[in-house]
């Protein structure tokens, strides 16, 4: 199976592990993600059915309209990627035109110009509910027409909702399969990056995330794979679980010499042995 990248560029994208991830994700009715981000895990898994879940109300947006109508979206959108737009002034303008508008679809072809336009693949907004990523400076943004295309036929088999975590645990059913890939934790005290959607994720909200995984495979039988940073939290929170380690690239910092490998954790709730699957030792080579 050919690896298909998400028409979106997003920070702590899981294209690089995907390897990882599917070996330990079982057989299943449906693909359920309580945060699916860009959706890297969805387009290179082949399930009947997703329900595909995130907090970002603009994200959830964006899938939708592309899988209603993705032939009128492409034509739009490709409009906005032109050298005039590839510029500090007209980022911001855009930026600022987005922020006021309260249009869906016009939100949802902004939301990819930021995306591509702006610092990173970051998506932050600030405590008013604006989005505030600078401009990125790149010198051709890349109009992504063939992963909006894939995004769009895939899509056929997916829901999309707008909904907290619990809720979406609380619509999992036997034969499904659940994978989250929530805001990570800290790896320090001040390195806290939960802005990605208003309300943050907080600590509270990792322990009952873990809960919800642990109670969730061990009384309903509902298999649950968790990613998130190898930390003495995270590994109290997940002490329940399977875990395996693995190192990945991470770019987020703007200094280079903060940038580089950081270990991250597969926490995997299921209903065998122990409570516990196993990742196949011969896909660890493929751990970056």
């Amino acid at each position: 199976m050919i690896k298909q990248r998400a028409f979106l560029k997003w920070a702590g994208g899981k294209y690089n592990l995907i390897e990882p991830i599917t070996a330990v994700l079982p057989a299943g009715n449906k693909l359920i993600e309580p945060f699916v981000g860009a959706g890297s895990v969805f387009l290179n898994t082949d399930y009947p059915k997703y329900l595909l879940n995130d907090v970002n109300p603009d994200l959830i947006t964006l899938f939708k309209t592309v899988k209603r109508r993705p032939k009128r979206f492409i034509e739009d959108a490709r409009k906005l990627f032109t050298h005039a737009n590839n510029s500090a002034d007209a980022y911001y303008a855009l930026r600022q035109q987005f922020n006021q508008s309260t249009d869906p679809y016009e939100r949802s072809l902004l939301f990819l110009y930021l995306n591509r336009h702006g610092y990173n693949g970051l998506c932050r907004y600030n405590l008013s509910g604006q989005f505030n990523v600078p401009f990125g400076q790149y010198l051709r943004p890349y109009f992504p027409q063939a992963e909006i295309e894939f995004f769009a036929e895939k899509a056929k088999r997916a829901t999309f909702t707008c909904m907290s975590f619990e809720n979406v645990f609380r619509r999992a059913r036997q034969g499904d399969v659940v994978y989250c890939d929530p805001p990570y934790a800290p790896l320090s005290l001040t390195a806290n990056f939960t802005s990605y959607a208003c309300g943050g994720f907080g600590m509270d909200d990792q322990t009952e995330l873990a809960r919800r995984a642990e109670n969730t495979a061990k009384k309903r039988g509902i298999p649950v794979v968790i990613s998130n940073h190898d930390t003495e939290f995270t590994r109290l929170l997940y002490k329940k679980a399977q875990l395996e380690t693995l190192q990945v690239s991470r770019f987020i910092s703007p200094k280079g010499e903060s940038r580089g490998k950081v270990a991250e954790l597969l926490a995997v709730y299921a209903q065998r042995t122990g409570n516990v699957v196993t990742l196949n030792p011969q896909l660890r080579k493929h751990v970056r």
